[in-house]
């Protein structure tokens, strides 16, 4: 009997493991431009919430004449999913997008909210070398964002 339980207690964490790691995540990689002029990129990951089931995102962009990438925390429209807001680490700027099919379109608001620009976003694709880049990229900017 105890060898029973114990196969048992072994199937049961072996599972465990396996659901642990079938949580997935989708990076996906979004290329556009501001004002539809200033050329922009757009990373963003997507994963499921371990505790609520509910979607999290983590994300970053620049504007492609620059190096720097800029954290963005995104939240999705609860009434409707294919609304989302992005704000700037520091708050130097939101995103208000709306997303239909593999694109994104809206608007780039200013904190003072006087200047309000265009937003057009197109996926694009990625190779397994680009996710990893970015992977690496998007940490070590949460690092710099929110180290002690």
């Amino acid at each position: 009997m105890k060898k029973v339980i114990f196969f048992i207690a072994i199937c049961f964490s072996f599972l465990n493991q396996l659901s642990a790691q079938s949580q997935t995540s989708v990076s996906n990689l979004y290329k556009g431009t501001v004002d539809g002029k200033t050329p922009i990129t757009v990373y963003i990951k997507t994963e499921e919430n371990p505790c609520t089931a509910d979607l999290m995102f983590t994300s970053m962009y620049r504007y492609n004449k620059s190096n720097n990438w800029i954290q963005l925390n995104i939240t999705q429209g609860k009434k409707k999913e294919n609304e989302f807001v992005m704000v700037e680490h520091g708050f130097s700027g939101v995103l208000i997008l709306q997303k239909n099919g593999n694109t994104f379109t809206g608007l780039w608001i200013s904190p003072d909210t006087k200047k309000q620009l265009k937003v057009d976003l197109k996926e694009a694709v990625m190779t397994k070398k680009e996710i990893e880049n970015f992977e690496k990229t998007m940490e070590k900017v949460n690092y710099e964002n929110n180290d002690c």
